[in-house]
C-alpha cells in the first residue's frame, strides 16, 4: 500500500476504466483504496479541478484555480511537491490539498516549466481568505497591490475622513475608480479625525467607516493611517494614480510631489454640490 498516490485522470482511467462521470469516479476511486490498500487518492483533473478521495470520508471536490491556463507542463510536480511540503509542515490532508490546488492553479498560469515562490502561494492564500476586497492591513495590502500589478492592473489611491458617507462620496469614489482598475481608499483613524475636525468628531468610528467605504462597488480595498496627511502610506503603496477632490492645483494635492517623483500621475476631481459631511453634522445638532 501507499499513504497516498495523486493520478491525473488519464492515469487514473488507465487503472480503474473510463468514469462516466463523477459518481463513477468517486466509485472506482474508493475500490482502488481496498484493492491497493492505499490512505488516500488525489485524481488531479485538469479544468474540473481535483477530488480527493479516502476511506471512510466523504470525497472532497476543489475547483480548479486557474484564472488563465498557458502551460500545464510541470502542474503534477508542483501538486506533489506542495503535498508534501504542506504535510510535512503538519498540515492535515484536506488542508494540504487545497494548497496544492492553489499552487497548481498559479503555475498552469505561467510559460513552461515553472515553479511558484513562497510570495506567490501566500498573495493566492490572501486571495481565498477574502482579502482581494475589503478591510485590509499594511501587508496584506501590499501583496494584494503586487498580485494586481501581476495582471497589469492600474491602481488608484484616494484618502480623507469620509466620518457621514454621503452621496457626494459615493459619486467622487466611482469618479476615483474610473481612472484605474483597483482603487485604495485610505481613511484617518479617529485620532487624527479629532485633530483635524475638532471636539466631536469623529461621528462615527474608524472601524465602521471602514466598513461601510468597503461595502461600496466602486472601492476595492480600504485601509487606515493614524497621520493627519497619507504621505507615510502614499511612499509605500506607490499607486499610479493619486486623486483628490477639490478646487485646487494639481501641486497643491498633499502626497503629488511622492507620486510624480516615481513617474505617477496626480489627478483632482471637481466635488459634489451642496455635498458636505460638516454640513450634514451642522444641520443635525441644529435640530
Amino acid at each position: 500500500g501507499a499513504s497516498l498516490i495523486t493520478p491525473n485522470l488519464s492515469e487514473f482511467e488507465t487503472i480503474v476504466g473510463r468514469c462516466a462521470d463523477e459518481a463513477e469516479l468517486v466509485a472506482k476511486g474508493l475500490q482502488l483504496l481496498l484493492d491497493l490498500d492505499l490512505g488516500a487518492v488525489l485524481v488531479t483533473r485538469g479544468e474540473h479541478g481535483m477530488t480527493l478521495l479516502r476511506t471512510g470520508q466523504p470525497a472532497l471536490h476543489l475547483p480548479a484555480r486557474a484564472r488563465e491556463v498557458f502551460d500545464v507542463t510541470g502542474a503534477g510536480d508542483t501538486v506533489i511537491s506542495t503535498l508534501a511540503a504542506a504535510i510535512a509542515a503538519g498540515e492535515d490532508l484536506p488542508h494540504a490539498v487545497a494548497l496544492a490546488n492553489l499552487a497548481a492553479g498559479i503555475v498552469v498560469g505561467k510559460l513552461g516549466t515553472a515553479a511558484i515562490s513562497a510570495p506567490e502561494l501566500r498573495r493566492a492564500i490572501q486571495r481565498e481568505e477574502g482579502s482581494e476586497r475589503g478591510v485590509l492591513g499594511l501587508e496584506q495590502l501590499l501583496l494584494a497591490i503586487d498580485d494586481a500589478r501581476a495582471h497589469k492592473e492600474k491602481i488608484v489611491f484616494t484618502n480623507g475622513c469620509f466620518d457621514i458617507l454621503h452621496a457626494g462620496h459615493v459619486t467622487y469614489l466611482e469618479q476615483a475608480r474610473a481612472q484605474g482598475d483597483r482603487l485604495i481608499v485610505a481613511v484617518n483613524d479617529d485620532a487624527s479625525v479629532s485633530r483635524l475636525k475638532g471636539p466631536g468628531r469623529p461621528i462615527n468610528s474608524v472601524d465602521r467607516r471602514m466598513a461601510v467605504l468597503a461595502g461600496l462597488g466602486a472601492v476595492d480595498w480600504v485601509i487606515s493611517f493614524p497621520e493627519a496627511t497619507p504621505e507615510n502610506l502614499l511612499s509605500q503603496v506607490k499607486p499610479d494614480v493619486l486623486v483628490k477632490g477639490g478646487d485646487y492645483g494639481i501641486d497643491q494635492v498633499v502626497g503629488a510631489d511622492i507620486v510624480k517623483g516615481y513617474g505617477g500621475t496626480v489627478k483632482v476631481l471637481g466635488l459634489v454640490e451642496n455635498s458636505s459631511t460638516t454640513a450634514i453634522v451642522e444641520k443635525i445638532r441644529k435640530n
